[in-house]
């Protein structure tokens, strides 16, 4: 599961309701944060793929994908540490993963129909030593454990707009991270509906802040800020 297209880098940012702020369950509820929604994306988007090859949106644009190699490069994450791609829709940063060297990595996705999609993708790039799984992230089953690297672009997003209990959701997703990370793993997360503040709040029970990551800057009005958001945390 990613976000979908619609905007700059295949991802749409949610509305806040005036109700209140994120945290207290503010945006607006959408479909994006449904299975039956992703289900639908992946089925055209396998479908398309099948009859022209096309992989579809690279999430957050391929500069998204550069960012995060580029960290665990930068901190040497060894080449067969055991890395998690949390709601891996297409599989393509899967595919980046590989081909930068690294050997140990699963892809798990709610929607059968993605990970069809992503299965595809891999054959096609000759990948056959990677991990997929059908799994849903906020019931997990007990197979996955240890990561040492967990990664989310765009799904701790969709979560968010879930019409049914998000704030709950957003707990169980932190619960669930902290059950599948490691003692002292990493878990690097790019969002465009929380800003850095708010991430923090959100992953503050379990989690520390160990770097904030360069993003694309806007201005606007005289006033200049993030569309997006890229953080690493580690498990405490």
């Amino acid at each position: 599961m990613n976000a979908e297209a619609g905007g700059s880098g295949g991802v749409v940012a949610a509305g806040r309701s005036a109700a209140g702020s994120p945290t207290a369950g503010g945006f607006v509820p959408s479909a994006l944060g449904t299975r039956a929604h992703w289900d639908a994306v992946y089925d055209r988007e396998l479908q398309t793929f099948r009859e022209y090859g096309d992989t579809g949106e690279i999430w957050f644009g391929e500069e998204s994908m550069k960012r995060l190699i580029r960290w665990m490069q930068k901190h040497k994450i060894p080449l067969d540490a055991s890395v998690l791609d949390i709601g891996t829709g297409n599989g393509v940063f899967l595919v980046e993963l590989a081909k930068f060297g690294f050997s140990n990595i699963t892809g798990i996705d709610y929607s059968a129909s993605a990970i069809q999609l992503s299965g595809s993708i891999l054959e096609k790039e000759g990948l056959s030593n990677i991990n997929l799984k059908v799994e849903d992230f906020l019931n997990l089953s007990s197979k996955l454990s240890g990561f040492h690297v967990c990664i989310d672009k765009g799904t701790f997003d969709a979560i968010s707009l879930n019409p049914d209990n998000a704030v709950e959701k957003r707990k169980q997703y932190v619960r669930s991270l902290s059950r599948v990370l490691e003692a002292k793993g990493f878990f690097l997360i790019t969002s465009c509906n929380w800003t850095k503040e708010e991430l923090l709040d959100e992953f503050s029970e379990g989690f520390e802040l160990f770097e904030e990551l360069p993003t694309p800057k806007f201005s606007f009005g005289g006033r200049s800020g993030n569309s997006v958001a890229a953080l690493v945390f580690q498990k405490s």
